[in-house]
């Protein structure tokens, strides 16, 4: 599935997270000191190695691949174009599969504030492109879920973080 999404880069780690994973990437894989890294952040953020045009595409067929619906795609720039003002291409894709969101809905009915889940794509200058996400780590304290039940989104949230192979720190 990388291969398919090819969204090389890294994740751009929120809130100084740099000295979390120096401290961990020297024991671990990538792989791993990106996600211990990762545990306590809102969102990842993806640089990828393809144009956005062909990242959205790959984004779409990662997502359909894996079973997950596409509801909508949300295109902030051309809503910017209608109104006359200029915005670089940025889509926000509501995708997901009730199997995993309505356990959730069950056991905390506010969750569905939280779904159906989303994923930004946005072109950068000089051509780069982005992929965010929100992490759904966290939520369960949020919205008064019983501990563990985040986890029927790992799949969803796996396939993002498969996009990119290195983590980048930003600050």
């Amino acid at each position: 599935m990388t291969s398919r999404a090819g969204l090389a880069g890294g994740a751009v780690i929120r809130r100084h997270a740099l000295a979390g994973l120096i401290a961990v990437a020297g024991a671990t894989t990538i792989s791993q000191a990106l996600a211990k890294s990762l545990s306590k952040e809102d969102s990842v953020k993806l640089k990828s190695a393809y144009p956005y045009a062909e990242t959205l595409e790959r984004l779409r067929a990662a997502l359909k691949d894996a079973g997950f619906t596409i509801f909508a795609e949300i295109d902030h720039s051309a809503a910017a174009h209608s109104v006359g003002l200029e915005m670089p291409p940025t889509v926000v894709v509501i995708y997901g599969n009730p199997r995993g969101g309505t356990p959730l809905m069950l056991a905390a009915p506010d969750f569905a504030l939280e779904l159906p889940l989303r994923v930004l794509v946005r072109e950068a200058g000089a051509g780069a492109c982005y992929v965010t996400f929100n992490r759904s780590e966290g939520l369960e304290e949020k919205h008064g879920l019983p501990a563990g039940m985040t986890a029927r989104l790992a799949p969803a949230e796996a396939i993002l973080m498969q996009l990119g192979a290195v983590p980048v720190v930003q600050e």
